[in-house]
C-alpha cells in the first residue's frame, strides 16, 4: 500500500510545508506562483499513490517519473520565489533540502522497480 512508502510520507508532509510557506505570498500571486507551487507539490504524493495503484510495474515507474519531473519544477519555482523575495532564503534552503531527499527516494524506488536510465 502506497501509504507505507517513505517517499509518499515525506512528499505528503512536504505538501503541507509548501502550503504554509505560500500563505504569505502576495495576493496577486494567488493564481500564479502560489497556485503553481501548491499544484506541483500535491502532484508528488498524488502521482506516487496513483502509480502504486496501477496494475503494472511499468505504469508505477511512469507515474514516479512524473513525480520526479515535479521535483524539478518545484526546485525552479522555489528558487524563483526566493529571488522575488516571497520566501526567506533559510526557508527555501530547508524546502530544497527536503525536496532533494524526496527526489532521491523517488529515483531509488524507480531503480528498485527495475528502471534503467536512458541517459
Amino acid at each position: 500500500m502506497y501509504k507505507n512508502l517513505d517517499v509518499w510520507k515525506y512528499s505528503f508532509d512536504f505538501v503541507k510545508e509548501i502550503y504554509k510557506a505560500t500563505l504569505s505570498f502576495p495576493a496577486d500571486e494567488k493564481f500564479g506562483l502560489t497556485s503553481q507551487l501548491r499544484r506541483a507539490a500535491v502532484s508528488l504524493p498524488a502521482n506516487i499513490a496513483e502509480g502504486a495503484g496501477r496494475k503494472s510495474t511499468k505504469e508505477f515507474i511512469r507515474f514516479l517519473s512524473i513525480a520526479l519531473g515535479s521535483v524539478s519544477e518545484l526546485d525552479t519555482l522555489l528558487l524563483l520565489s526566493k529571488d522575488l523575495k516571497f520566501i526567506e532564503g533559510e526557508t527555501v534552503t530547508e524546502l530544497l533540502d527536503r525536496l532533494n531527499i524526496i527526489g532521491k527516494l523517488i529515483y531509488g524506488l524507480m531503480k528498485s522497480l527495475g528502471y534503467k536510465s536512458e541517459f
